[in-house]
């Protein structure tokens, strides 16, 4: 089937220097060289799949009111401020004032230290000071940031030198969770039937999350997914059937009947996002009293897990918070499977999670097993459903929060998922074991007010996730 791409065709970053035009003409060449460590910032930043807009040192009011400008018109979405050496903070707030958009602060040395043996056989003072003002960069960031702080503009700090590697991975982290921002920002997220009754945890104020992460909510109704199944053809059918074959392993005592059906609820589910172009999913109905309604609702898992592995994740139980931080997750390359906790090991010290419903088959520990129910546990009706460990390795958990204050906060959690034995009943089973002891991480986790379900992915993406969190001004926990 189709990858729909969590990607952005081109995104901008904007990048200035900071200097004072009065030393030109008092250092020679002090200017060429700020220029070239500029360059070289330009260089790494442009490495992260990224077009830097790189507008040079600016070293005066004048040149800071065109760079603003500059800036809007090329619709950057993060901006890098290189302290070269030290500048006037006139040079840094007509920049950002009226974008308001994020700053990072690059307060980087040339190298680790001043050479100070070679520094003072220098020929005569105006040579040490041009050589101490290539490393003045540090001097101006309190300045810079006193102003951007009482513009009420958001900014973070790099603090290093131009060749540390560790520098430019949080340089590229910061991009990263500016495209996830950027991407979350423009999501059509569907919201297909309605809440599971009585499950309080999970009620969610829709206006909030529009408000916190931008993007659209397209209200869908399910009878317009089964009058699409109607209009499935053979053809479409027996192509969805062959994709079954290359994602799942299906298992022997899966009936033809229920793969066909599941077929064409996949096929279904297909033109329904193409034609909202929908970027994720949170889905729940019951089903009962329309038999067209209950065939469809009955066989959606399938081909809610090829949506999940395909860039978008689908989320049962109309679980509005946790698609979005499943969208989060997939974004940031994670992947993102839906989970809540199933019971707990205090004989290996791990927690097991899972849940029924769609998987995501790009995260899991080998092939995907297809197996048939005889009953949805909840739910209404029989039919195909998925089961899958989440690959063994590091992983990081994801919880998005409504709080009491009516915010959205990230709580977020690394851990390991670790091989042992599963609960083989057709859903998604994994064991998870975290830095902490399982009965402390539980009560940490469940002392922050989460609903019960949250997102997986693999790898340990904490700091990442914190990054997006101060992005878009939103509170970010992490327990471990």
């Amino acid at each position: 089937m189709k990858k729909y791409e969590s990607k952005i065709p081109t995104f901008k970053v904007g990048l200035f220097g900071i200097g004072l035009n009065t030393y030109w003409d008092q250092f020679p060449g002090l200017k060429d060289r700020l220029l070239g460590y500029i360059e070289i910032v330009s260089r790494h930043l442009g490495g992260f799949e990224a077009e830097v807009i790189n507008l040079g040192l600016i070293d005066d009011a004048h040149k800071a009111f065109q760079a603003g400008a500059d800036f809007r018109k090329a619709d950057v979405e993060l901006i890098f401020l290189y302290a070269t050496t030290y500048a006037l903070s006139s040079t840094v707030l007509p920049v950002v004032r009226k974008s308001k958009i994020p700053v990072i602060i690059l307060n980087l040395s040339p190298s680790a230290a001043i050479n100070y043996s070679t520094f003072n056989q220098l020929p005569d003072r105006s040579s040490m000071t041009a050589e101490w003002l290539a490393y003045c960069g540090s001097c101006p960031v309190p300045e810079a940031a006193s102003v951007l702080k009482s513009a009420g503009i958001s900014f973070h700090q790099i603090t290093g030198t131009l060749d540390d590697e560790n520098v430019w991975s949080k340089a590229g982290e910061w991009i990263e969770a500016a495209k996830v921002a950027h991407l979350m920002s423009r999501n059509v997220l569907g919201l297909m039937g309605n809440y599971y009754s009585g499950m309080l945890d999970i009620y969610s104020n829709l206006r909030l999350h529009c408000a916190t992460f931008g993007g659209h909510m397209e209200i869908i109704e399910v009878d317009e997914l089964s009058k699409i199944r109607e209009q499935v053809t053979d053809a479409e059918v027996n192509a969805k059937m062959a994709e079954f074959e290359a994602t799942f392993h299906i298992e022997p005592d899966c009936s033809p009947a229920e793969l066909t059906r599941a077929a064409n609820t996949a096929v279904a589910l297909d033109k329904l996002i193409k034609k909202y172009q929908l970027g994720s999913l949170a889905y729940y109905h019951k089903g009962v009293g329309v038999p067209a309604n209950e065939n469809t609702m009955s066989s959606i898992i399938l081909g809610n897990s090829m949506l999940t592995a395909n860039g978008v994740p689908v989320a049962g139980e109309y679980e509005v918070k946790n698609v979005q931080a499943m969208k989060i997750m997939d974004i940031f390359g994670a992947g993102g499977s839906f989970t809540e906790y199933y019971a707990m090991d205090f004989d290996d010290n791990v927690v097991l999670m899972g849940h029924d419903g769609p998987c995501h088959p790009k995260i899991a520990e080998g092939k995907v097993k297809v197996k048939p129910l005889k009953i949805y546990h909840g739910k209404v009706g029989q039919g195909l459903s998925v089961e899958m460990s989440v690959a063994h390795g590091k992983v990081t958990l994801l919880s998005v929060v409504e709080t009491p204050d009516g915010r959205l906060s990230f709580l977020v959690a690394e851990a390991e998922s670790v091989p042992g034995p599963i609960l083989e009943i057709g859903n998604t089973n994994s064991r998870y074991r975290f830095p902490i002891d399982a009965a402390i991480f539980v009560e940490k986790w469940n002392e922050q007010g989460p609903a019960h379900h949250c997102a997986i992915g693999k790898g340990h993406i904490a700091s990442k996730i914190k990054k997006l969190g101060d992005l878009l001004g939103v509170k970010t926990v992490v327990i471990c």
